[in-house]
This record gives structure tokens, C-alpha cells and sequence, in this order.
């Protein structure tokens, strides 16, 4: 079988995004380019790695193995360029950061600036995901660490606190439920709802909670990101739920009521895990004590 590290690395995006499309993008390929590399790859051995479908690709059972064969290559590959890097100038190493929603909005922008200036010679690769498919991919060794919210299960990763990170309900003032002593979730079902990017983490957290009581969320527009969202409700477009960061960032005097939320899933906390802190590359280990200084 002939192939390079551009080729496993390509491989990976693809299963990761879903499509070939989307996994060319995130390899710096033409489409063209990256479709020719997985034929010659599949033409080498004379067996096929992807399952080409309507919704994109699902790996064979040949591609589960090159799969899994190709991450523990690229993490040895990327554990030799950091150990190298200390010998030679200009040779990067680089950590892949899954985060959900409200940790790469609120909390991460200055702290990974900051990060980036005192390691020069280190880059992220940081994605937004659900929470849930974060602990996926940390168990697949695709990513070095995620930041998931406590709702998700973790019992086989490596977890440290990160932030708090609970939920609350933000309405215009003259809405109907404004002068409401309290309001649970389910009290808000029948009315409009301004929501995030439906891709987003939190998006696709706040469904499944109304799913779970038998209900759907009603978005009458979404928006990108948290200030888009929180001016539209001012203006009375209608309800919406966003962190508390997010709100406690705007000016004192909101042009909104904001309610907290009683529900336990709206009570998040955010969690740094990882496989395992201690067979972490040392670029890693670098990125979470950053985020997670003893």
C-alpha cells in the first residue's frame, strides 16, 4: 500500500466531517485532489475504504481498520515533531481542541490568544461539536482534548473542571411571561424562540431537551452566535437560551428579563478530558494546563 501522512491525515477528515467535501476543506485540498488520493490509496491494495452514499461516507470494515491504524501513526508522527522541535527552529506542532458551543464563544478566545503568543511554536486545530460527539472522537484518538459539558457521558475519559456554565432563559420585556415569578422550560414550548446556527452544539442540546418531553423548540429565525441572538430577542423577536457568560458580558442595563433555569440540564458545567492527561504529547499537556492550571 502506498501512502503519506497527507494521505492519512486526509482520510481522517473525511470520516470525521461525514463527507469527502468537507474533509478536502479541512485538509487545504481541492476536491479533485483529495478524490484522486483516497482512489490511489483504495486502488493500491484493491480494496475500498469508503462507502459512498447519498449523505456522504461511512468507512468499510477495511476502512475501520485503516482508521485506526492511521490516528496511532499520525500521533506517533506528531509526538516525534515535538520532541524534535526543541532542536530545530520553525517545526511546528499542533493540538487538535474540540469545544462545544459556549466554550469556544465565551471562555476560550483570549485565553487561546494567549496561549498561541507564549507558544510560538505550537498551533490548534479547534472545532465546535456537541458535547457527545466530542467524547466520541477523544475515544477514537481522533482529538487531544475536548471541553464537554457534564451532561455527557465520561466515565471512561479523563476529566478536570473547566468553568461553570449554567443556562438562562432571556426574553423581551414586554413579552407575555416577562412579569412571571418563575418559568420552567416546558412553560416556554408554545411560544417563539430565537435560535442558534442549527450546526451549533448548543442548537442541538436545547432539541434534545424538548424532545425529551415530548415537544419541539418553535425557531422563528436563527442567528449566528450569542449577541446576535440576545439583541434580536430585545428588539422582541422572541425567547431564547443562552449561557449566563454571555449574558454577564453584556452591559449591566440588559434591554432584556432574564430568568435562571430550574432544570438540572440547564445547571452545566464545563469539563477539560481528555483519553488519558498522562499520554498526552507534551505540546497537549502544555495546552491543558492552560486550561486547567494546578
Amino acid at each position: 500500500m502506498h501512502y503519506d501522512l497527507t494521505d492519512l491525515r486526509l482520510y481522517l477528515n473525511i470520516l470525521d466531517s461525514g463527507n469527502i467535501t468537507a474533509g478536502a476543506a479541512r485538509s487545504h485540498l481541492s476536491l479533485a485532489a483529495a478524490s484522486a488520493r483516497i482512489r490511489a490509496m483504495e486502488a493500491s491494495l484493491g480494496i475500498e475504504f469508503l462507502e459512498r452514499g447519498r449523505r456522504g461516507v461511512t468507512p468499510t470494515p477495511a476502512g475501520k481498520a485503516l482508521a485506526k491504524h492511521a490516528r496511532s501513526l499520525l500521533q506517533q508522527a506528531e509526538r516525534m515533531q515535538q520532541d524534535l522541535a526543541e532542536y530545530a527552529k520553525g517545526v511546528k506542532g499542533q493540538v487538535r481542541l474540540l469545544c462545544n458551543t459556549t466554550a469556544i464563544t465565551e471562555h476560550l478566545p483570549e485565553l487561546l490568544a494567549d496561549f498561541l503568543r507564549e507558544h510560538p511554536n505550537l498551533d490548534i486545530d479547534l472545532q465546535e461539536l456537541p458535547s457527545a460527539r466530542i467524547t466520541h472522537a477523544l475515544r477514537q484518538g481522533a482529538a487531544d482534548l475536548g471541553i464537554v459539558s457534564d451532561a455527557v457521558d465520561t466515565d471512561d475519559l479523563q476529566t478536570r473542571a473547566f468553568r461553570d456554565d449554567p443556562l438562562v432563559l432571556i426574553l423581551p420585556r414586554d413579552h407575555p411571561l416577562a412579569d412571571t415569578e418563575s418559568l420552567s422550560f416546558s412553560d416556554t414550548l408554545h411560544h417563539d424562540y430565537v435560535g442558534l446556527n442549527a450546526s451549533s452544539a448548543l442548537a442541538v442540546y436545547l432539541e434534545e431537551q424538548a424532545l425529551h418531553i415530548g415537544s419541539r423548540l418553535k425557531i422563528r429565525i436563527r442567528a449566528d452566535g450569542f449577541d446576535g441572538v440576545m439583541r434580536m430577542v430585545a428588539r422582541g423577536a422572541g425567547l431564547a437560551i443562552v449561557p449566563l457568560a454571555a449574558v454577564e458580558r453584556r452591559a449591566v442595563d440588559q434591554p432584556f428579563k432574564s430568568f435562571a433555569l430550574k432544570e438540572h440540564w440547564a445547571q452545566r458545567k464545563l469539563l477539560v478530558c481528555a483519553r488519558s492527561f498522562d499520554n498526552l504529547p507534551g505540546y497537549a499537556t502544555a495546552l491543558l494546563e492552560a486550561l486547567h492550571p494546578e
